[in-house]
């Protein structure tokens, strides 16, 4: 059996279109509640389409995470299905769902140049801190 390998220009064809049908499944097709909210935020997909990587958030955060993680792994054969009847191959990858913590991420980055932000606006320099540290003042 011939496990043809594919160009990177195609597999992220396919991603894209995969992420783009997913999300319009969850948008429209999905009544899950669990998967309410969901977005996809990325799509990869092996050189020889055996797997596809589907990264997904949430508006509320990493507190809903196991809960939509369950309710996708539910619905991973009828996503896959769909999938597979709209997008056109000879074999459809298997999906494997991640929580995508770039949402959080970002969240505490703005939360610390915000804090640096209110410590510069109060008076402080980065050497005053570094005095007070030190014991120095």
């Amino acid at each position: 059996m011939r496990n043809p390998v594919v160009s990177t220009v195609r597999t992220q064809r396919i991603a894209d279109r995969i992420q783009n049908e997913f999300s319009m499944m969850l948008i429209h097709e999905i009544a899950d509640p669990r998967l309410s909210g969901v977005s996809v935020t990325d799509v990869t997909v092996d050189r020889e389409l055996a797997y596809a990587e589907i990264y997904v958030s949430a508006v509320e955060g990493v507190q809903r995470s196991v809960e939509i993680l369950a309710g996708l792994k539910h619905a991973q054969g009828f996503i896959r299905r769909e999938l597979a009847h709209r997008i056109n191959l000879r074999t459809f990858p298997r999906l494997r769902f991640h929580w995508d913590p770039t949402s959080e991420h970002a969240e505490n980055i703005d939360r610390l140049i915000a804090s640096l932000h209110d410590e510069r606006s109060s008076g402080h320099t980065f050497s005053d801190l570094g005095n007070e540290v030190n014991g120095n003042e």
